[in-house]
């Protein structure tokens, strides 16, 4: 038997640090995103929706090719994508742009651009886009992340987010491009920005949205259509600033609100009435936490919030636990992500939040928003593989 050197047994242990095959997942970030899933499905197929068994069907498809295509990511080393940040940033540009050549169609009709028409399927480029311009921005940051200090670094970097963000704004869908925004925030904080430079963008984004509310339709000039503008304000005071009978943004509000307080502690169930006659508008996507709490009550949306609070708490222990940088800030902008689209829906539901229809991930109807979730899941996948490797093989070189 010849003898082996220390550094021989070394390299023995490095060279495959965990065969391929045996690498696991994060077994409750997949129970999370899958019971989410599982909730949407029998949410909308006992909702008494026009149409809901064919909702249900779709989305269960949607999610199983998301769940497929998740697995399938997992396995990949996400380090490498960083590799192809100028061509990701481009698609992100390129898709959202795409659609302003397409018919104004889709889930929503009315004279918004945001689908790419596919047989049997709207492709919303910019639900894409929002992993896209995460993956992108991480990597850019990275760059220059040495040289944080210096004038203009900052702003370069959050510029980067909003060209994409103007150009879905004008779509329009100011709810995906305030995700854009928020996602580029939360990477520019974990990226270790100092915190006047956070507190200048909070400073300048409150000075414009002012400007965009007040300054400008003084003066005649309108950035965000009426319809906008009243959804970011009604939340605030709707007595006060809209008619209920005559207002869409109040209507849905208000019909919201009631549908959740009649579902009390568990739901009324079959006896469901405002979502089942249609009272509440959009109710299997923008509305879909009003069927929630109207059909299951207190306890259906206790589960539904309890798989979100799992989904996050794994989604920041990978933030925590990445290999490296660029681990860590894919995954804090997936974390912001999910984090304010929940808050945003569930907020809108409740009258807490401006009605922006912003999806419910993984629970709202939709092809695009449930494939790109699940991208985003088995990224997460990825970055978590990657570390336990990486630790795997830290632990096998210090037993040698």
């Amino acid at each position: 038997m010849s003898a082996t050197t220390p550094i021989q047994r070394t390299e023995q242990a490095v060279s495959p640090v965990v065969p391929r095959h045996l690498l696991k997942l994060d077994p409750w970030l997949l129970l999370a995103a899958v019971g989410l899933a599982l909730c949407s499905f029998v949410t909308l197929s006992h909702s008494g929706i026009a149409g809901a068994h064919s909702y249900a069907e779709k989305q269960a498809l949607y999610a199983a090719g998301g769940l497929l295509a998740a697995l399938v990511i997992s396995r990949f080393d996400y380090s490498r994508l960083r590799e192809f940040r100028y061509v990701f940033y481009g698609l992100t540009i390129a898709l959202n742009v795409i659609v302003y050549a397409m018919p104004a169609e889709g889930p929503s009709g009315g004279e918004a651009h945001r689908w790419i028409p596919l047989p049997g399927f709207s492709f919303q480029s910019s639900e894409f886009g929002k992993l896209l311009l995460i993956v992108s921005l991480a990597a850019f940051a990275i760059d220059r992340s040495r040289r944080m200090s210096e004038r203009g670094t900052v702003a370069r970097i959050m510029l980067l987010a909003l060209v994409p963000a103007m150009v879905v704004m004008k779509q329009p869908d100011l709810g995906t491009a305030l995700v854009y925004i928020v996602t580029a925030c939360a990477i520019l904080f974990f990226l270790g920005t100092g915190w006047k430079h956070l507190a200048a963008l909070t400073a300048l984004f409150l000075v414009a949205g002012a400007i965009v509310l007040l300054v400008a339709p003084a003066v005649g000039i309108n950035v965000l259509q009426t319809y906008q503008k009243q959804r970011l304000t009604t939340f605030i005071d709707p007595p006060a600033v809209c008619n209920p009978n005559s207002d869409s943004t109040c209507y849905q509000l208000q019909q919201a609100l009631i549908a959740i307080g009649s579902g009390e502690k568990t739901g009324r169930g079959a006896a469901a009435t405002q979502v089942k006659f249609d009272y509440v508008p959009e109710a299997q996507d923008d509305f879909i936490f009003a069927v929630i709490g109207e059909s299951y009550g207190f306890a259906g949306a206790a589960v539904v919030l309890s798989l979100y609070a799992l989904l996050i708490w794994r989604t920041l222990r990978i933030v925590t636990m990445s290999k490296n940088l660029y681990g860590t800030l894919v995954a804090s902008g997936v974390l912001a992500m999910l984090m304010f689209q929940i808050f945003l829906n569930i907020g809108m539901a409740i009258g807490i939040m401006p009605v922006t229809g912003v999806p419910l991930p993984l629970i709202s109807y939709g092809g695009s928003s449930v494939l790109a979730t699940f991208l985003a899941i088995g990224l997460l996948q990825s970055i978590y593989v990657q570390a336990r490797t990486s630790s795997a093989g830290k632990a096998r070189v210090l037993l040698v």
